[in-house]
């Protein structure tokens, strides 16, 4: 079971990884994720919950440490109307998965949810409600399913990362 926590349109990657803390490392900045819009989203969140935002989610600098944050902190999925670019391929390259919702989402924060992401499917548990969102495809799927990039390059190059060695 996961929890939805909503968001707006155009929330940028200072946001998501605020510059100023960028040098403390992951941990201190999970502590400021999101504070600007949401002081306490780094205590609130947990394991396996989704983000459900507007357009452009991801907008701003092309910091990798906004897609690390999140999953960092639990992020399981992030679903937008539309993603920027270069946070939509850090997310891939990261093994974050994410995927784009059309028409009004008549989901709230705090709604309990289930996913499927072959099907596409967000269904909320109160009363099995579904929407349709669209994730990645093809080579991206592939690289999500390993786990990001660097994952999926070494099964393709027949070697395991050095943790697995």
């Amino acid at each position: 079971m996961s929890r939805i926590f909503v968001f707006g349109d155009d929330i940028d990657t200072d946001v998501i990884a605020p510059g100023g803390y960028l040098h403390l490392g992951i941990e201190d900045v999970k502590k400021h994720c999101m504070e600007a819009i949401y002081p306490d989203f780094w205590k609130d969140v947990s394991k396996g919950d989704i983000i459900v935002a507007g357009k452009n989610f991801g907008t701003g600098s092309s910091r990798e440490q906004a897609p690390v944050v999140l999953m960092e902190l639990g992020i399981s999925l992030i679903l937008a109307t539309s993603f920027a670019r270069i946070f939509f391929r850090n997310a891939v390259n990261v093994g974050l998965p994410i995927g784009t919702i059309t028409g009004p989402l008549e989901f709230k924060q705090g709604d309990d949810v289930n996913f499927d992401l072959e099907k596409g499917e967000l269904i909320r548990a109160a009363d099995h409600k579904a929407i349709k969102f669209k994730a990645p495809s093809g080579a991206l799927a592939d690289i999500l399913s390993e786990g990001g990039i660097i994952p999926y390059t070494l099964k393709k190059l027949g070697r395991l990362p050095d943790e697995k060695r």
